[in-house]
């Protein structure tokens, strides 16, 4: 595939209550405003065997669910995903805006986990291969103040059940990830108002899309 003719690869990523549904709708607004064909997709899932995957590793279960069981559902969601969604839309020009990608289990099955960051990167390029995301958004928060707002859209998922603990170690692998590559990430300051977070997305939009 050229570079040149696919199209671009944005996800957005973070932890629990950080606001990531409001500012895909933002993000996803903004490229419909400027003209720009694109695909709007989520991880886990995105495609219905990914979506059943999805469901399997968010439902709560008395089973402990072994943590290397977990990553090899995800990355098998986002096989199938990658096959039929991501590269095709890619090869198409259109952009692609994923809710979390492979960001997401460093900081997760890595960070929260604990697994090794290696068997994570073997992994990914198996299922990728040398793909990558052009600009990841992450948004970040104090995982005390994104529980506290996380708390108050229903009931807490699998994930979300998790100890406060497991959340700041999320935050630490999400943060180390943005600052090994600042080129490749936009830290997105979580905490300010919501205008103010969707003008510091639209900022990075703008350079991503060559229109500053």
């Amino acid at each position: 595939m050229s570079e040149l003719s696919r199209g671009k690869f944005i996800t957005l990523e973070g932890g629990e209550g950080v606001g990531k549904s409001t500012n895909l709708r933002f993000v996803t607004q903004w490229l419909e405003n400027r003209g720009i064909e694109f695909i709007q997709t989520r991880e886990p899932g995105g495609t219905p065997l990914a979506e059943q995957l999805r469901t399997l590793l968010l439902q709560k279960r008395d089973e402990r669910v072994d943590p290397t069981a977990e990553l090899l559902m995800v990355f098998a969601a986002r096989a199938q995903h990658l096959s039929q969604q991501i590269l095709p839309a890619l090869a198409a020009g259109k952009w692609v805006v994923c809710d979390r990608f492979t960001d997401a289990t460093y900081a997760y099955q890595g960070g929260g986990r604990g697994l090794d960051r290696t068997l994570i990167a073997q992994l990914e390029n198996i299922v990728q291969k040398d793909l990558r995301p052009d600009r990841v958004l992450l948004l970040d928060l104090d995982p005390v103040i994104g529980l506290e707002r996380a708390a108050a859209t229903g009931e807490a998922d699998r994930f979300e059940s998790e100890q406060l603990d497991f959340f700041r170690k999320v935050r630490r692998a999400y943060r180390a990830r943005a600052e090994s590559d600042p080129d490749r990430y936009a830290v997105i300051d979580a905490s300010v108002a919501l205008p103010e977070v969707q003008q510091q997305l639209a900022h990075v939009l703008e350079i991503i899309a060559g229109t500053p």
